[in-house]
């Protein structure tokens, strides 16, 4: 499975490297940081590719490259309105577009609160495309008693929706 992660905005960036990390190693992951996100660095998996932002020729900004799931966490209200309203400006927004135009799982995850009018009606026009809007919203049922486990409950939950096994959370028996 090809799985591009993308990396926007400055604020909630650690749910998206913990994404990466617990992840399957048998998942080919493409990396894309935007400008504004911190550089993520401290990756060592043999599994991660990473690609510049800027750079709209990438492998992964043509539908040919054949990727499977593409996610955005965090999603930068930015990034959002540039993918609902088409705007392919750099490799994060174009990998989304194309995600889109193969029809293939796209998820956002909007880190912003509360949110605007705007960015609620940017969300229901991706949502009526296909697009998974799945913010990184606690679930209290979990009982998450520290942050690594309600970040673990939410990673779940995105790979849950996803098809991607996982035994990040306490589930219901």
């Amino acid at each position: 499975m090809k799985l591009v992660v993308a990396i926007t905005g400055a604020s909630g960036i650690e749910l998206g490297k913990k994404f990466i990390e617990y992840l399957p190693k048998d998942i080919e992951v493409h990396l894309i940081t935007s400008n504004n996100a911190l550089t993520v660095n401290h990756f060592e998996n043999s599994n991660i590719v990473f690609h510049d932002n800027s750079n709209i020729a990438s492998s992964i900004a043509s539908g040919s490259f054949q990727v499977d799931i593409t996610v955005v966490i965090p999603c930068s209200m930015n990034s959002l309105a540039k993918i609902a309203c088409g705007i392919a400006d750099n490799l994060v927004t174009r990998t989304a577009s194309v995600a889109l135009k193969e029809q293939k799982k796209l998820l956002l995850a909007p880190r912003e609160l509360p949110f605007s009018a705007i960015a609620l009606e940017n969300m229901e026009k991706l949502a009526k495309l296909g697009v998974i809007i799945a913010p990184p919203v606690m679930g209290f049922y979990s009982e998450s008693q520290t942050i690594e486990e309600m970040e673990r409950f939410i990673i779940g939950k995105w790979y849950d929706v996803l098809g991607i096994e996982n035994n990040l959370y306490k589930r219901w028996n």
